[in-house]
């Protein structure tokens, strides 16, 4: 009991240590608690183009992810693969695997080439895989092109939330961390209206790849254009180039106090360093651990089985699956947009728990409309009702706050490699999700089954009550000191 109050005392004065000597370099430069009230909050308009060139890869991600779903019938038709389940799941599937492979490496890349030109790369793999798909004559080719297209969206994502979170003013920070979820959501939404026409032109779903260079492209050229994150120079020993880019996001006027909270916090660290090991024991372990899980329980909700597959429950209930897409985006898109609002107001925390809670209650209603106690009008009612409703609560919280969350809370020296850690449990479990739904709704039923999702999403509260932290209007250096611990 002695030795462990010691070693109690000797954290919490290495602790207190570091914030004194924190708060000594600002007192030095003139910069205290308190001062930056003296200039104001830097203004948002400075770092939201740059903010709308990322999203553009989780656009992009959203695109590829629903362009299958309308044309899937006209390709396996056009490339001789029709009535084929395991082909068609292949199609999906494949950019599934690939996207696991980028989102490996991301963070390697990202520290090692910076988080534009990490941008630039991902564009590659989906303009090339676009292409690829576009002009495929056969299964193979198309196999290949979703692939190559699914390395990009692995890596876009991960290098977006990590430069929405190193780019923006930490009081604005969570509704710019919100709009990636948005982009993702016009993507889908995009994909579905595009791949509309596909029922009256056999040939329409090649324009739908065709179409998807377009935004690739963008993202590449507009990122020659685009601030590098001031974090990476910094650790590269840019400071000169570090100042230059937080005063095109803040303002000349923030350039000191944020210039002088990133060094402090960075000195004697180099992300080179970095070894894979690190991420997996000693004082990193728990915050990997915690994406990581979050993550995990983010997909063994349900979400991804819904979205792959709510055409086939609105079926069921006379619902055209054009019309069962919309309603799904629709929810998905509200959700997000209110999720933007009221981030950076009731925070990360608030809005996990009652979108979690809410998700839970959803599959509840679903798994009643399984059950021999109701039938005809109330079972649709149910089903369709606890869907959409399961979709917008997942909007709300569940959906945009992990990626956002993550970035906010992974130390500035791992930040990169360890967000590629927990996005790879992100893939892994949404292509096991996407993998096994069918077969485990035929095997068990969906009454065992939404059951087995709400267990999660409840398991997710839980989880978020005792291990997640609030973040909310904290700039990324206060959240790292705040979480320090010692080695």
């Amino acid at each position: 009991m002695f030795a462990m109050n010691v070693d109690l005392a000797h954290a919490t004065y290495r602790r207190n240590l570091w914030k004194d000597f924190i708060n000594e370099y600002y007192r030095e430069d003139g910069i205290v608690q308190g001062a930056g009230k003296d200039v104001g909050k830097p203004s948002w308009r400075h770092s939201l183009p740059h903010i709308l060139v990322a999203t553009i890869s989780s656009f992009l991600f959203g695109y590829h992810m629903g362009v299958v779903n309308e044309t899937m019938e006209s390709i396996s038709v056009d490339l001789g693969f029709n009535g084929s389940t395991m082909a068609e799941g292949l199609v999906v599937s494949i950019c599934l695997a690939g996207g696991f492979v980028g989102c490996l490496f991301s963070g390697w890349i990202a520290d090692g080439v910076g988080r534009r030109r990490a941008f630039q790369l991902c564009a590659s793999p989906m303009i090339i895989g676009a292409l690829i798909s576009a002009m495929s004559k056969n299964l193979w080719c198309m196999l290949l092109g979703r692939l190559i297209v699914g390395t990009g969206i692995g890596i876009g994502p991960s290098v977006a939330c990590l430069y929405v979170a190193e780019v923006s003013p930490a009081y604005v920070r969570g509704a710019f961390g919100s709009s990636t979820q948005i982009a993702t959501c016009f993507g889908l939404m995009g994909a579905l209206l595009i791949g509309l026409p596909t029922k009256d032109n056999a040939g329409w779903w090649r324009i739908c790849f065709w179409v998807s260079i377009v935004p690739a492209a963008l993202l590449a050229l507009f990122m020659e254009f685009s601030v590098e994150s001031p974090h990476w120079l910094l650790k590269r020993g840019r400071a000169a180039e570090a100042e230059a880019a937080f005063e095109r996001l803040l303002g000349a006027s923030h350039v000191k106090p944020a210039m002088a909270e990133l060094t402090k916090l960075n000195h004697g660290e180099e992300a080179d360093k970095v070894k894979l090991s690190d991420l997996f024991y000693g004082r990193h372990f728990k915050v990997v651990f915690t994406g990581s899980a979050l993550f995990a329980l983010q997909q063994l909700s349900g979400i991804n089985a819904v979205f792959y597959f709510s055409s086939a429950v609105f079926k069921r209930t006379g619902v055209p699956s054009a019309s069962a897409n919309i309603c799904v985006g629709l929810c998905n898109f509200l959700g997000s947009i209110v999720a933007l609002i009221l981030m950076d107001k009731l925070g990360r925390k608030l809005l996990l728990v009652g979108s979690f809670l809410g998700m839970a209650v959803s599959m509840g209603l679903q798994s009643i409309s399984a059950t021999s106690y109701v039938s005809g009008f109330a079972e649709s009612y149910l089903s369709i009702g606890g869907m959409l409703l399961f979709v917008l609560t997942f909007s709300l919280g569940a959906g945009p706050v992990p990626s956002l969350l993550l970035s906010e809370i992974l130390p500035s020296r791992i930040k990169a490699k360890a967000m590629a850690i927990c996005m790879a449990v992100h893939w892994v479990a949404n292509f096991f999700v996407g993998l096994l739904f069918l077969r485990l709704l035929e095997q068990i039923g969906p009454l065992f089954l939404y059951s087995i999702f709400a267990s999660f999403c409840f398991l997710a509260v839980f989880f978020v009550k005792k291990n997640i932290v609030e973040t909310k209007g904290k700039s990324l250096q206060e959240i790292e000191v705040a979480l320090l611990q010692p080695e």
